[in-house]
């Protein structure tokens, strides 16, 4: 069912319209986000919004001498002179007092999430001043896929569409009303990591015409229907242990939503990239075979193997691989 939003709702977006014509004031928004997926969002609010303040994830270590990491976020922030919080919680605890007095100080309009990655308590999804108050970018077409991985698991159960939604934030996960989805075809050989870096200017583009269509008050809203919705948990390492008893297919998505690993002649191999064949399998699951290229056995059909990764080396092509190492018929990857 699509609504318009309520006659406050809508009083309250026509104020902030009015402050736009009378001074040119932007709207007040804080972002809250952490990793690359969010940026293209924060970058286009700062052409067009007045971004008070940013919200983003502490810091966290990694890399050479485990340093502490700054998150893509921070960094465009900081770059472009942004205010940056980096509360540990919004839930409980001495940050989440403070964060919620500095929400309180900045006064936005709204708040602006793309992939935070901590939840919003109650308290704070209403405290913007104009409904939505809380707008979130979803990176998948609403009911399906509601949580914390969308892209890896459309990917992984191939899905030839997804997208983003932009949503009303509630108290429930990814169960706020929909308010504008942009679709896009998944290529057959497209991996998760370069669906997200596209579904991020998607994101971007989503959020402009939302923020458009709240100035103009022609915003409208959609219940999910919950018989839909499906959930995206978040990845277990342990999901990327291949089995080639499995189809071709589905290991061809695991390995493009995830990448995968198994062991050979005792030793891990990482698996990055493959490619589907029409070529009946010839022996046991997990069988590699190296015949103007590197096949491997699935319960099917060869599926071919174009980049991997040995343990305690480099990313290699197929060619790159072959060059160094023998295939024989007990080269199984098990």
């Amino acid at each position: 069912m699509t609504r318009r939003l309520s006659k406050s709702a809508t009083r309250n977006a026509a104020n902030v319209c009015g402050r736009l014509a009378k001074g040119g004031t932007n709207i007040r928004i804080v972002f809250m986000g952490t990793p690359e997926f969010a940026v293209p969002c924060l970058r286009e609010l700062t052409k067009t919004e007045d971004v008070l303040a940013v919200f983003t994830k502490p810091d966290k270590r990694g890399g050479r001498g485990n340093r502490l990491l700054p998150s893509p976020v921070k960094i465009f922030a900081e770059d472009h002179n942004l205010k940056v919080y980096q509360p540990a919680s919004l839930k409980a605890g001495e940050d989440a007092e403070t964060a919620y007095e500095t929400l309180r100080e900045l006064a936005p309009d709204l708040i602006i999430v793309a992939a935070y990655g901590q939840i919003l308590p109650e308290r704070i999804l209403t405290l913007p001043k104009i409904f939505p108050h809380c707008i979130n970018l979803h990176g998948s077409l609403l009911p399906k896929y509601r949580g914390a991985a969308p892209i890896e698991r459309a990917v992984m159960d191939g899905e030839i569409e997804t997208g983003i939604t932009s949503m009303v934030m509630a108290k429930g996960l990814d169960t706020g009303d929909m308010l504008i989805k942009s679709t896009t075809e998944i290529g057959e050989n497209e991996t998760a990591a370069a669906l997200r870096s596209r579904l991020s200017e998607i994101a971007a583009k989503t959020l402009l015409d939302t923020l458009s269509a709240l100035k103009s008050g022609k915003l409208t809203a959609s219940k999910q229907n919950t018989d839909d919705a499906s959930y995206a948990s978040m990845i277990d390492k342990t999901e990327s242990k291949l089995n080639f008893s499995d189809t071709a297919k589905n290991i061809h998505n695991l390995i493009r939503a995830i990448t995968g690993f198994g062991m050979l002649h005792g030793k891990r191999i990482k698996v990055f990239s493959t490619r589907k064949t029409d070529i009946t399998a010839k022996g046991e699951p997990g069988q590699l075979i190296s015949d103007n290229g590197l096949y491997i056995n699935c319960s099917d059909y060869l599926l071919e193997i174009t980049e991997l990764q040995p343990e305690g080396g480099k990313l290699l092509s197929a060619d790159e691989y072959l060059r160094g190492h023998k295939i024989d018929s007990d080269s199984i990857l098990s």
